[in-house]
């Protein structure tokens, strides 16, 4: 299972690639409290991506889950510098085993102090075009398509995701 981030939904939504979601291979979800930030807030807020966010979650390419109650729930709501939704996400992803899909470097930091797989957005772009769902250059194109939305890209990871897509050209 995959466990999504506001991050990720906001960048794919701007550039209009949800569906890309379809083509991975575990079940995709977003936690209550990330629907409510991103889908309520934002279409309060007038945000296109909002309602981009709302029709992928309409058309079943993810479902909305709520956050038991754990003991690294607990944990992780007594830090005050992860937001709610970091925190539902973690503690959803620890709860089933599954990947948070989170590209903020703190939240992947407490993830990895806490034994969760977490993978940023990038990852899971390259790994579709590494198996072949999406082509190489529609990979390349939703990388830069978020970049120039103004999805935080470091420029020497940039330069390692071109260079992984090269060769996954070759």
């Amino acid at each position: 299972m995959w466990v999504f981030d506001a991050t990720p939904l906001i960048y794919l939504a701007k550039v209009d690639q949800l569906a890309i979601v379809e083509n991975l291979d575990a079940s995709c979800v977003i936690p209550e409290r990330v629907y409510i930030e991103l889908v309520e807030t934002g279409l309060d807020q007038g945000y296109p991506d909002a309602r981009r966010i709302e029709r992928s979650v309409d058309a079943n390419r993810f479902d909305i889950v709520t956050v038991e109650p754990t003991s690294l729930l607990s944990r992780l709501q007594t830090n005050d510098t992860l937001s709610d939704a970091d925190v539902a996400v973690l503690a959803c992803a620890a709860a089933h085993d599954s990947v948070a899909v989170m590209d903020e470097t703190y939240g992947r930091d407490v993830a990895a102090a806490e034994g969760i797989t977490t993978r940023g957005t990038a990852y899971f772009v390259l790994k579709l075009a590494s198996e072949g769902p999406i082509s190489v250059d529609d990979a390349r194109t939703v990388i830069d398509a978020m970049i120039d939305e103004g999805w935080y890209c470091a420029p020497d990871v940039y330069a390692k995701i071109v260079q992984k897509l090269e060769s996954l050209a070759e």
